[in-house]
């Protein structure tokens, strides 16, 4: 199994790629064993999809139950994982920071940082988001462990339909360190495009809402990553959803030609 340096140095290299590649966002152990297994390079937790698999609302999760899942996800796969770490789980600077030591302990080879507070569910204001992607930065340089940081701007998924102050924000974390910028929510390919074009770093885009993109088009925009969020979750659930629905309301079982193959599904976990 790869150490943590050795997964950071893969993932570092995986962002200086030229071509557009994909991280998927597995919601547990099984799930990124069987992505690993399918043969990609990386994966990143996913925040709503992990807190499903407690009962709960995405941002519900608590900071102990967020560092033991990517300590097993770390633990169970041999490639890089990235932790989506919202907003560090603390409005507190000093807290933040002790926060990030210990996620990069769980052996996590990238994180992400949004500027969304969980606790007061407002986007902080511009100095002092680019004052906490600097102390991530700081905090990362000082425990030693080249783990890459991406800085998220939250704005056109909570309710704050500005892409200028979403831009002006992701160039001002750039300028603060962070490696990656990521701004979930962008729709339209052209508005994708205007993005790489006016950012100086590898740019994540969260594939789910640029409805009908291609990996081509995505590759033709200059995107480095392509990241799934929790869509692969709620994926999963369909076949849940009608399954349940079908035996409960007409006894039938036709689901089950829908099946995965148990014995695929082992084969997968094995690699």
């Amino acid at each position: 199994m790869p150490d943590q340096a050795s997964k950071c140095a893969v993932f570092a290299d995986l962002h200086q790629q030229t071509d557009t590649w994909l991280i998927p966002n597995p919601w547990d152990v099984g799930s990124a064993r069987v992505l690993q297994g399918l043969g990609y390079p990386a994966l990143a937790t996913t925040s709503s999809g992990f807190a499903f698999t407690l009962g709960r609302a995405d941002g519900q999760v608590s900071l102990g139950k967020k560092l033991e899942h990517c300590r097993q996800l770390s633990a169970a796969t041999s490639i890089p994982i990235n932790a989506d770490f919202e907003n560090g789980y603390s409005d507190d600077l000093s807290q933040m920071r002790d926060n990030i030591k210990r996620v990069i302990e769980t052996g996590v080879a990238g994180l992400s940082i949004e500027d969304y507070s969980r606790d007061q569910h407002l986007i902080y204001g511009l100095n002092e988001s680019v004052e906490r992607v600097h102390a991530a930065v700081e905090t990362i340089s000082e425990v030693g462990v080249p783990v890459l940081l991406t800085a998220r701007a939250e704005n056109l998924i909570r309710g704050v339909d500005d892409r200028d102050d979403t831009l002006e924000r992701l160039q001002a974390y750039s300028k603060a360190g962070a490696e990656v910028l990521y701004a979930p929510g962008l729709v339209e390919m052209e508005h994708v495009e205007s993005f790489v074009s006016a950012t100086d770093k590898p740019l994540n885009v969260l594939a789910p809402f640029v409805r009908n993109a291609t990996m081509e088009q995505f590759n033709a925009a200059g995107v480095c990553r392509i990241s799934t969020g929790g869509a692969l979750t709620w994926a999963s659930l369909k076949p849940l959803l009608d399954g349940g629905k079908e035996m409960l309301e007409s006894g039938a079982f036709s689901w089950l030609k829908q099946m995965a193959k148990g014995t695929e599904i082992q084969s997968l976990l094995q690699k």
